[in-house]
């Protein structure tokens, strides 16, 4: 089977992070891609690990070199994918987990026409209300704007595979599991489709003389 990218997008708040973590901690077939941005770390977040955090001067030069397959603008802030991250996890033989935003999505499916597309949808807008101002690491002024920017966002969902609505987390996880279960059986994707299809018809002739025979 070959491996692909499935990339999640959601409006800020939708959950896409935390299906991903779900995804990643429940299945050996995937691998995250950890993005790079020029955000200061919130609570709780580890260099390597949710993002690598890099100077706004360092992110320019490796964006300059050709160093990330998708890069993007978000709340004052750049983001990107670094093409060694996925090359890292698609060599592994897994699939590329990726929470990236509708700009960087586009980019991705250019690049990687074959990755699966999954657009996060909240339930409702107070639900999302809730999960921005539980992080509590902004102000109602950068509130405002992420909600701004949500509305530009849901018109993109259109261009997504999938739509998923988070209204239960563990509901979703399993809906995004379905379809990356689905997506792996997809004749395209199939490395030894050839091989297995000549080896049952080997199978058969062996059958078909045994029985001609008798």
């Amino acid at each position: 089977m070959k491996p692909f990218l499935l990339v999640l997008s959601s409006p800020s708040g939708g959950g896409k992070s935390t299906i991903a973590q779900h995804l990643l901690a429940g299945r050996e077939d995937l691998g995250y891609s950890v993005s790079a941005t020029t955000r200061p770390p919130r609570a709780g977040e580890e260099p390597g690990v949710h993002y690598h955090f890099v100077a706004p001067q360092e992110f320019a030069r490796r964006e300059a070199a050709g160093e990330f397959v998708e890069t993007a603008t978000y709340g004052g802030h750049r983001y990107g994918t670094l093409r060694a991250e996925v090359d890292r996890v698609l060599a592994a033989g897994r699939h590329v987990v990726l929470d990236i935003e509708v700009v960087g999505a586009r980019e991705i499916r250019r690049t990687y026409p074959e990755a699966v597309l999954v657009f996060i949808l909240p339930p409702t807008v107070t639900a999302l209300l809730e999960r921005l101002r539980s992080r509590k690491t902004e102000n109602a002024d950068a509130v405002l704007r992420r909600l701004d920017h949500a509305v530009l966002e849901l018109e993109s969902a259109q261009e997504y595979d999938y739509l998923v609505v988070n209204d239960d987390l563990v509901s979703a996880v399993d809906r995004v599991a379905a379809i990356l279960d689905a997506e792996s059986h997809r004749v395209t994707r199939q490395s030894d489709l050839s091989g297995l299809l000549g080896k049952l018809r080997d199978e058969i002739e062996v059958y078909r003389t045994q029985l001609v025979a008798d």
